[in-house]
């Protein structure tokens, strides 16, 4: 009663809020246009397997199990929603599924009529998503309802001594697959066992983007020969800190990749640099090289992005939390963020191993830019050809074998690059 009570709450100011507020327009005005959708492309015969997704981050762990799906057992149909239009907005082209649409608001008349319409023979939910209605619906429907790639902790609303009620949405999935053991023995002090530990499907998901990363023309030219940051799916928070610094250095560049790209988002972005900025879709082969700073103003890049930089700066850690680490490391190169990083465990892998560092403010990111960078720039304003290469686990030598294999690999490749090229 009082979940369905505060979920009416929330409709409601999410549709007074719509009205000054793009991304919630966009996905009110998304969940509307649901019921027609699937009454117009869903087929009464096919049998629909329906993953749901909160946004892009969710929908990207959930991929690679899609996909295997997809590969394994042709005969069924993929029916693919999201709440976020960071999600589906990105997404709602996607190839790998049958059907895209948004998720309507867990009222029980939007689930009873969501479900009549999809009706799928069977259901994953990934990482957070625990929508009550939907989920008792679901079981009580006897449909197979899964848990993909969760992650549990003692502060979540299900071990807490007001969270009981919560809890019993749990006994509706027939199967969790969780990250770490930690979950699994947090589920048992409440009586859920029917778990299994699968890691995080992150992982597969963010090599395969590495292989798979695109071409980007415009990103290359803007790069050039300059050391060049990369700040993903930041805030105007993260934007007070390393925008600054870059505003002090000259000898560097800039990619944004706002979280936001509203319009009044990235006046307040160009407002705060006092170098040259192009927007990546007003971005021209000539415009582009004489910029200092890029803003990446569209979806879908910022995967393939990160390996134009030597530094990247991840956002969201001066708010609720940081946003994916791991598409920047898979490139090898040094991640910085914020504190609200406690949640996510590749944060703090990356930090144990040094290839992730934690700051809490601008003076922490100028200790960190300026010690990276140092040498690089001396060289770079010498017109010396350089390269940067950071070994944050190592001193003043390279002792870990797969460190040294690196620096020699990359050592002879440069020695190849410029004795070969200066003998032709």
């Amino acid at each position: 009663m009082i979940y369905n009570l505060l979920l009416f709450l929330y409709a409601c100011a999410a549709r007074v809020a719509a009205h000054f507020n793009q991304k919630v327009s966009s996905m009110v005005k998304g969940q509307k246009e649901t019921f027609g959708i699937l009454e117009g492309c869903i087929k009464p015969d096919a049998r629909y397997i329906w993953f749901h997704a909160a946004s892009l981050g969710e929908f990207e762990q959930g991929r690679p199990l899609i996909e295997e799906i997809r590969k394994r057992y042709p005969q069924y149909k993929i029916l693919q929603t999201f709440f976020s239009p960071s999600g589906y907005e990105v997404r709602k082209d996607y190839k790998g599924a049958d059907v895209v649409c948004y998720l309507p608001f867990d009222t029980p008349g939007n689930v009873r009529r969501f479900l009549d319409l999809a009706h799928p023979c069977m259901a994953f939910f990934i990482k957070y998503e625990f929508w009550q209605n939907y989920l008792t619906e679901l079981s009580r429907r006897r449909i197979p309802v899964y848990s993909v790639s969760s992650i549990f902790r003692p502060d979540q609303v299900f071990f807490k001594w007001y969270g009981r009620s919560y809890r019993n949405v749990l006994s509706c999935f027939d199967h969790l697959f969780v990250q770490n053991a930690e979950s699994v023995e947090l589920l048992k002090t409440i009586g859920v066992t029917q778990t299994t530990i699968v890691g995080d499907t992150r992982f597969d998901r963010v090599l395969e983007i590495c292989h798979q990363a695109k071409d980007l023309p415009l990103v290359e030219a803007f790069k050039g020969d300059k050391l060049t940051l990369v700040a993903g799916s930041s805030w105007a928070p993260d934007e007070d800190i390393f925008i600054p610094y870059f505003n002090a250095h000259p000898e560097m560049k800039l990619i944004i990749a706002p979280h936001v790209i509203a319009e009044s988002h990235l006046e307040e972005i160009i407002g705060k640099l006092n170098r040259t900025v192009v927007r990546y879709t007003q971005a021209t082969e000539a415009n582009v090289r004489q910029a200092d700073c890029l803003i990446i103003d569209c979806f879908g890049l910022l995967s393939s992005i990160y390996r134009y930089g030597e530094i990247a700066y991840i956002g969201g850690g001066f708010g609720v939390s940081i946003h994916n680490t791991l598409e920047a490391a898979v490139y090898g190169i040094p991640v910085i963020f914020g504190p609200e990083n406690r949640k996510f465990l590749e944060a703090q892998g990356l930090k144990q191993c040094q290839g992730g560092f934690e700051i809490h403010g601008e003076k922490d990111f100028r200790i960190l830019a300026n010690q990276a960078m140092a040498a690089f720039d001396a060289a770079v304003i010498r017109g010396v050809p350089a390269e940067l290469l950071i070994y944050p686990d190592e001193n003043h030598w390279v002792l870990k074998p797969q460190n040294g294999v690196l620096w020699q690999r990359t050592f002879f490749e440069w020695l190849d690059k410029w004795l070969k090229s200066n003998k032709q």
